[in-house]
């Protein structure tokens, strides 16, 4: 299997703060990556380094091979833990948008993707509901042909219907020539499709490997493991 992501000693800081501290990390390709942590941990300032939306104070990082920063942006997908879409929008206008700002976007997938998604073109992101909202946003992610998709909290606040839908679509979208890491506190609802996991917890990587390694290891399931970890932070 190619080796899709890699980090080196990745770190990040605000002034004095430290958001994220020596982070090394390996993910190959068709591979499902659980990122956990309590708020605050750095989860989602390490997938703004890897989507290109911050840039590290140290250390480096590749994707697919690729060093160049520019060039790792056309190879990485990533949904953002809340909605950026525009209230006019309709869910066509979104596809639209998304197809004329990302070059790999493919339009049959996305259309696709929306009718499972049980989603009409025509129906508003004002008048959606917040599950709604994330099924299209999903829906917009993984119509790139990217190598890395990068899900912040892709199930957070939606009812156990739509997670279901969400989770569906994941696996639907799982292909062997790219990676995808899952940033989550709702571990139960996804650990099945997780092929890794990564604790991390004040910006530190404090536990990772492969999850069934793991649950064999450890002799409980990853969500139990998590709990144990951080039951007291």
């Amino acid at each position: 299997m190619a080796v899709i992501l890699e980090t080196y000693s990745l770190s990040k800081s605000y002034f004095k703060k430290s958001a994220l501290a020596g982070i090394d990390l390996k993910l190959e390709s068709g591979r499902i990556l659980g990122l956990m942590g309590p708020n605050g941990s750095g989860k989602t300032t390490f997938l703004k380094i890897l989507a290109g939306l911050l840039k590290q104070s140290a250390g480096a990082y590749t994707v697919a091979g690729e060093t160049d920063s520019n060039r790792i942006k056309g190879l990485v997908s990533f949904l953002p833990d809340r909605n950026t879409l525009y209230p006019w929008m309709t869910a066509a206008d979104a596809i639209a948008f998304y197809a004329d700002f990302f070059e790999d976007f493919d339009r049959a997938k996305a259309n696709d993707m929306l009718s499972f998604m049980k989603l009409e073109p025509t129906h508003r992101v004002k008048a959606m509901s917040k599950g709604m909202i994330e099924k299209l946003n999903l829906t917009l992610a993984f119509s790139r042909h990217a190598k890395l998709f990068l899900l912040d909290e892709p199930l957070g606040g939606v009812d156990p219907v739509a997670r279901e839908r969400i989770v569906s679509t994941i696996i639907k979208t799982w292909t062997e020539d790219s990676a995808i890491i899952i940033s989550t506190h709702l571990v139960n609802d996804v650990e099945q499709i997780f092929n890794d996991v990564a604790f991390i917890d004040e910006g530190k990587l404090i536990l990772s490997g492969d999850a069934e390694a793991l649950r064999t290891e450890r002799g409980k399931s990853i969500d139990k493991l998590y709990l144990d970890i951080f039951e007291d932070r």
